[in-house]
């Protein structure tokens, strides 16, 4: 079987859309004929531009590591951990990132179950993600010092996207960024 260029821009229309798609969707319970029916495709097309549903999933969940990866980008300016962790609590708090934060976690969660497929190494590789932008931001801080603060925001994200409660979790993120400053 031939396989369509990786960078075609049918390929890249196509993956947009059914990014945008399992924003709203999720990925958990994705089926093709519904994905491809709201994107303006068809199985068939999907299957052969991505291979398999897999390979759709790997792609998009690349297409939501790259937003995740723009972000990290433009906080690696100089400034401390605090401060970092300020301004990362300050993306994840915003409601304009809860799709696309829901569908991180998903990734993550189903990269845990240890299952060969689409979601492997996603939480690691994320994991390793944010600890090098948080190393970048205070390399003098211990590793430690930036795991906790890592394992906070994480926390603290699972605990907002499953209540909403934007203000009692704010509220834990910077007391523990006030500790930190000291």
């Amino acid at each position: 079987m031939t396989t369509p260029d990786e960078d075609s821009p049918r390929k890249r229309e196509l993956l947009e859309a059914a990014y945008q798609y399992v924003l709203g969707n999720g990925l958990a319970d994705m089926s093709l004929r519904p994905l491809a029916k709201a994107i303006g495709s068809s199985p068939r097309v999907l299957l052969f531009l991505f291979g398999s549903k897999e390979g759709l999933i790997r792609a998009l969940l690349a297409r939501a590591r790259e937003d995740e990866l723009a972000y990290l980008e433009a906080l690696r300016e100089s400034g401390d951990l605090a401060q970092a962790g300020h301004e990362i609590w300050s993306w994840l708090a915003a409601p304009s990132h809860r799709a696309l934060l829901a569908l991180w976690v998903e990734g993550y969660a189903r990269s845990l179950l240890g299952e060969p497929g689409p979601w492997t190494d996603f939480g690691r590789d994320t994991v390793r993600d944010w600890l090098e932008l948080l190393a970048a931001r205070q390399p003098g801080a211990q590793e430690a010092e930036r795991t906790l603060l890592l394992a906070v925001l994480r926390g603290a994200l699972l605990d907002l996207l499953a209540t909403g409660d934007t203000h009692r979790v704010t509220a834990a993120v910077e007391r523990h960024l006030r500790d930190l400053e000291r």
